[in-house]
């Protein structure tokens, strides 16, 4: 194995937690919100269901091909060519995602509050830093997502200090116009949900494996309650007018204010989400250099952590060439984009795995 590292089912999941959620809060609430209008706090739900898929086939897989990721059992289901073949596209995926990631948070950052900063230095930033803790190995993003992930929740804390702003009417009439326009909010963050397909690159450093699939689905149950409640929380705040704002979070935060003196939350929101983006940014990092170095077959995957930081830094500015490129991106291009390679892929990955594994036993 490329990293003689260890970590836990529950560190695991908790990588998984911030990898989906860090962005997922940001995005999610004003796109479902244009489509679900007041039923928007139910589109976390129904996309959950795109999430609970990707962990059964990605946990199924692995015990029908354990200690390997999904770069490596692709050969051994498909063939050397053929499993070379998928196994390229899963690492340029993860790769592509990666630059996604990086180019809309330092987009964000530079819109938000950094107005005056040139964009490269923030973005080479978070890749340097990245790279230090995926250069660590495993164990380093198992412990950092464990120590951050507390740290990501407190905003919630702050939720019950808007009481006086939040209407409960605003919830309601629920299905008004029947479930289709709370599916459709749905569509987008079933892209984030099927991210849940990077445990395949995780569980085979995980000490006790049988706690894989537990730690993987409270993960996905975390995610999904996260998001409901953000969605409700914006819901209350903002009613109707949550869809006119791209990032409805961090409006919602400024109506934080006590005695003219704890306000200006956001800045606070934006701290602790950061954080959330640095471990998002290096657990997808780490799989696609960890991909990278079993698709050529190396013995060490370090070499390939500066080199690969460079191609993702490159690939955030040629993919995208504007905020509006990553907004349309992340709303129309997204949600099949990820469900093809994440949900969909493996599941055909599955079927003739299993196929082949029968045929084993048989013959």
């Amino acid at each position: 194995m490329l990293d003689k590292g260890k970590i836990s089912a529950a560190q695991m999941g908790m990588m998984l937690f911030l990898a989906v959620v860090a962005s997922g809060v940001m995005w999610i609430p004003g796109i479902s919100g244009k489509y679900a209008k007041a039923d928007m706090w139910l589109s976390p739900l129904w996309a959950s269901f795109a999430g609970l898929l990707t962990v059964l086939v990605a946990y199924r897989l692995h015990v029908l091909y354990p200690e390997r990721t999904a770069i490596q059992y692709s050969e051994e289901i498909l063939g050397r060519l053929s499993g070379k073949a998928v196994g390229l596209v899963i690492v340029l995926f993860y790769l592509h995602i990666t630059g996604f990631i990086v180019r809309s948070y330092a987009e964000f950052i530079v819109a938000n509050f950094l107005h005056k900063t040139p964009i490269t230095a923030v973005i080479v930033t978070m890749i340097l830093v990245s790279a230090f803790a995926v250069s660590g190995g495993v164990e380093v993003l198992g412990r950092t997502a464990q120590l951050f992930v507390p740290i990501f929740l407190i905003p919630v804390l702050f939720m019950p200090l808007l009481v006086r702003e939040m209407k409960l009417g605003n919830v309601f009439p629920i299905l008004e116009h029947g479930v289709i326009p709370s599916l459709q909010g749905a569509l987008v963050p079933s892209g984030w949900f099927c991210e849940m397909f990077l445990m395949s690159f995780y569980l085979p450093f995980v000490h006790n494996q049988t706690k894989g699939m537990r730690a993987s689905l409270v993960s996905l149950l975390g995610i999904m309650l996260l998001l409901t409640i953000v969605n409700l929380f914006i819901l209350l705040v903002l009613g109707k007018q949550a869809p006119d704002f791209l990032f409805p979070v961090m409006v919602a935060f400024r109506y934080i204010s006590i005695a003219d003196f704890f306000e200006n939350m956001e800045s606070l929101i934006m701290a602790i989400w950061i954080y959330g983006m640095f471990v998002k940014i290096s657990v997808f990092y780490y799989a696609s250099v960890l991909g990278a170095s079993q698709w050529l077959k190396m013995s060490e995957y370090r070499t390939l952590v500066l080199p690969l930081g460079v191609f993702v830094g490159v690939l955030s500015f040629w993919s995208f060439p504007d905020f509006n490129g990553i907004v349309q991106f992340n709303t129309f291009t997204f949600p099949f984009y990820a469900t093809l390679i994440q949900t969909l892929l493996p599941l055909l990955l599955l079927g003739v795995g299993s196929i082949r594994r029968k045929r084993e036993r048989n013959a």
